[in-house]
């Protein structure tokens, strides 16, 4: 099985490409699912919130990932097959509505684009057996907890917790690293950016960062072990405070206004995949 076609070495250019046309292919869904699931979530609780006050409930309607079909904000023209082609339809439409001219937002195929990218890095880095594969599960729910957290400041526990537990499953046998290291990955993440966040507050008075950045850094160290925490919080720290530098030097953006902080703990987490072990090697080849 592992001679076959779809479980080739590092390196190999065949499931290279696939992996390209079907990370182009997941970014079109991931679309959907960054615009749709924070409204699912607003839905549910608005109808939680009515049911408590004994009111009707305000959301009634079928709303998910599937239903309805994905149509223009503006005019609610639905789209059909031929203008969901990733990238491809958004250059035919010359990034407008089919039917109202309304402007598409660059994002969408951006999106896509980098998914498609990312899932073919990942493939030609690590081959395209059990480890190839489960590296873009985490990649695809990186990247909607990305562009979900740039959004709304929001990293959904429907995204956050199933990163976790998959993590910790795929180490029952070690894929990445030992589950001892997996459990204590996921303990140290979550305390570590807890520890943070008291401690910024009872100095302050103010929250630095959310729950679901906790949650996030565990499901990192679910797969990644703990030992990759050191580097994940540094590289996510450093992008941060530039980001955040330019932001507010550049863009006239307020300190006061919160900056999400989940979007450079999935930057890091990817670069920490994919050379945190080397980073790990050279140091403490220097060190020694």
């Amino acid at each position: 099985m592992q001679d076959g076609i779809f479980f080739l070495a590092a390196g190999s250019l065949l499931p290279t490409v696939l992996a390209a046309v079907f990370g182009l292919l997941i970014g079109s869904f991931l679309n959907v699912v960054i615009h749709r699931l924070p409204i699912m979530m607003q839905r549910e609780s608005d109808n939680y919130v009515a049911h408590e006050s004994g009111k009707p409930l305000p959301h009634t309607e079928r709303y998910n990932l599937v239903v309805p079909r994905s149509a223009c904000t503006q005019c609610k023209h639905q789209i059909g097959a031929l203008e969901n082609v990733p990238i491809l339809s958004y250059l035919a439409l010359r990034g407008k509505c089919a039917a109202c001219k309304t402007p598409i937002s660059i994002r969408y195929p951006l999106v896509e684009a980098l998914t498609g990218a990312l899932s073919a890095l990942l493939i030609w880095h690590f081959g395209s057996g059990w480890v190839g594969l489960a590296t873009l599960v985490l990649l695809y729910l990186l990247i909607a907890m990305t562009f979900i957290d740039a959004d709304t400041q929001l990293l959904p526990d429907d995204l956050t917790l199933p990163l976790l537990w998959i993590g910790l499953l795929l180490n029952l046998s070690g894929l990445f690293v030992p589950l001892q290291d997996a459990v204590i990955g996921a303990a140290a993440g979550y305390l570590s950016l807890w520890a943070i966040y008291w401690a910024f507050k009872l100095l302050t008075g103010k929250e630095g960062m959310g729950y679901g950045d906790f949650k996030l850094l565990a499901a990192l160290g679910a797969w990644l072990g703990w030992k990759m925490l050191p580097i994940i919080i540094l590289f996510s720290s450093l992008v941060g405070a530039v980001v955040g530098i330019i932001l507010i030097v550049f863009a006239r953006r307020g300190r006061d206004k919160p900056i999400p902080f989940g979007p450079y703990l999935a930057a890091a987490g990817l670069l920490a995949l994919l050379y945190g072990q080397t980073i790990l090697e050279t140091y403490f080849g220097f060190a020694t």
